[in-house]
């Protein structure tokens, strides 16, 4: 073989082999899935879903999918279930429902917020959003998915009925609510 050939023959071999090893390292895309009030239960505390701005949910690398009906219960459980392989986690928008990656969103905090576990935390696509809602209350502060990583994560006792909502019911819990495959989802978001 001439040197010609054998240097396009490497060529495309490498070339190959990078499209190979790009195509494994694209990963898998993580989509929100959409919530059907009359089934949906948070995976934490067991309260129906309902489809609005304080639902948040996460999909594992395997497409199991949770949900949650305010983000304080999603970090809850993400905390007690260290091991699971989070694919992607996605809160709602609070201006205009629209699901957003945790990690893009803006977050607004105050205790005196209004949240289904009274977690006080409300989510954002973008900062000046974020920045808006916070003036328009004059009170809270905005932060980041960074900045809640450190975040004390109480709830507002008091906005409970003084009732002590740590640690949830956990005889309330089954196997089954809460939790679904992206498969299972798909298809009971298609049958309505």
């Amino acid at each position: 073989m001439n040197s010609t050939k054998l240097m396009k023959l490497s060529v495309t071999a490498c070339l190959l082999f990078l499209m190979v090893m790009l195509a494994g390292c694209g990963g898998k895309e993580y989509k929100a899935v959409a919530i059907n009030e009359d089934t949906a239960k948070c995976a934490v505390c067991n309260m129906q879903v309902k489809d609005d701005a304080y639902a948040t949910q996460l999909v594992t690398e395997n497409g199991k999918v949770y949900l949650f009906d305010d983000i304080g219960c999603m970090h809850e459980w993400e905390a007690t279930n260290p091991n699971e392989e989070i694919g992607a986690s996605f809160v709602r928008d609070y201006n205009d429902n629209e699901w957003i990656k945790y990690e893009d969103a803006y977050y607004a905090y105050d205790a005196s917020y209004r949240s289904p576990m009274a977690y006080g935390i409300y989510s954002f696509k973008d900062k000046e959003s974020a920045d808006a809602f916070v003036k328009s209350q004059d009170k809270g502060v905005v932060m980041t998915s960074a900045e809640l990583a450190s975040h004390s994560w109480q709830q507002n006792t008091d906005m409970m009925g003084g009732m002590d909502m740590s640690g949830h019911d956990e005889s309330a819990h089954s196997e089954m609510d809460g939790d679904m495959t992206m498969d299972d989802a798909s298809s009971d978001a298609h049958s309505h």
